[in-house]
């Protein structure tokens, strides 16, 4: 087991910001990140999770729902020999959902999919609730990210191994600025989801996300309900490999 900086020891033996062999890292100059998908498609768009497949991510994040539906397990079978790690995101309402409810959530995905990678998503920002996360994530044996989506309180930072500390439209991520906190961390702690860009703005926006991010995802959607269209394309000013 290898313990990181967040104070989480992590158990999978393999830290976030190592690459698995055959993952997709986006390079841009001598910056390479990983990246992390929000799939949140229908299971019946093929042409996207067969791209998905092509292209394997770093983590690769599910929308499952409240009903077992036995198509994922192929899914998740194929990203994981793939070598994504695939997480299922469970919505916490910014720490309004009781803990045992986003508990049950977890064991579920477990128990239907094999997952025990976390993405808790709508995560309270502020140190008025880290009392509550804590005991979400106390005891947790998988990869816990956690996205409040900015930046937040830095209490959170030794609750998960990943936090996404943005998540929106490029026009919001051009004001975005670093605390002085985060510069104290690794990179590799951090994720950013940027929707809303054009091609034409793919590399200047990864170069600025690869300096504060490990792991980085760029959609030219206006969200996460399809894959962008130039995902596994080479980058101008980079590459992807």
């Amino acid at each position: 087991m290898t313990v990181i900086p967040s104070g989480r020891t992590w158990t999978s033996g393999l830290p976030p910001y190592v690459a698995r062999s055959g993952v997709r890292l986006v390079e841009v100059g001598d910056i390479a990140v990983g990246t992390c998908v929000p799939a949140y498609f229908r299971l019946d768009r093929a042409q996207s999770w067969r791209r998905l497949l092509a292209e394997p991510p770093r983590m690769v994040v599910l929308d499952l729902g409240e009903h077992r539906d036995p198509g994922y397990r192929p899914v998740i079978a194929g990203l994981a020999a793939a070598g994504s790690e695939v997480l299922a995101r469970v919505d916490t309402d910014f720490g309004l959902r009781p803990v045992a409810d986003v508990r049950a959530d977890l064991r579920r995905a477990h128990a239907w999919y094999g997952l025990r990678g976390a993405f808790l998503d709508q995560v309270a920002a502020g140190a008025g609730r880290l009392d509550h996360y804590r005991r979400l994530v106390d005891g947790a044996s998988g990869t816990v990210v956690l996205n409040p989506g900015v930046y937040p309180d830095p209490g959170y930072a030794a609750l998960a191994d990943v936090l996404v500390t943005f998540e929106g439209p490029l026009a919001a991520y051009r004001a975005i600025r670093e605390p002085s906190w985060a510069r104290a961390l690794a990179r590799s702690r951090f994720c950013h989801l940027i929707h809303g860009v054009a091609e034409r703005a793919r590399a200047v926006t990864l170069r600025k996300a690869a300096r504060l991010a490990g792991t980085v995802h760029l959609s030219d959607n206006p969200g996460w309900a399809e894959l962008p269209a130039y995902y596994g394309r080479p980058i101008a000013g980079g590459r992807t490999s």
